[in-house]
């Protein structure tokens, strides 16, 4: 998965106005983010991934940013 792939899947799928350049805000500066975001964007990473993901890392991650990091780690 690209970047590109990554903000789309986030603007797409969760409807939030993200671009690649402000991935490494905090969360509460995503406009229209609540903490149900991260966990359907947790579900459609692995389904667009097709491999399961560590759940733990990726709720402490603190940014998107970081997010699509640990998914382009595994």
């Amino acid at each position: 998965m690209t970047i590109e792939d990554f903000v789309l899947l986030v603007q797409d799928e969760l409807g939030l106005d993200v671009s690649a350049e402000r991935l490494d805000v905090g969360f509460d500066e995503v406009p229209g983010w609540n903490s149900l975001h991260l966990l359907r964007l947790v579900a459609l990473l692995e389904r667009e991934t097709e491999r399961a993901l560590s759940v733990p890392d990726l709720l402490s991650a603190p940014t998107l940013g970081s997010v699509y990091a640990l998914v382009a780690a595994t």
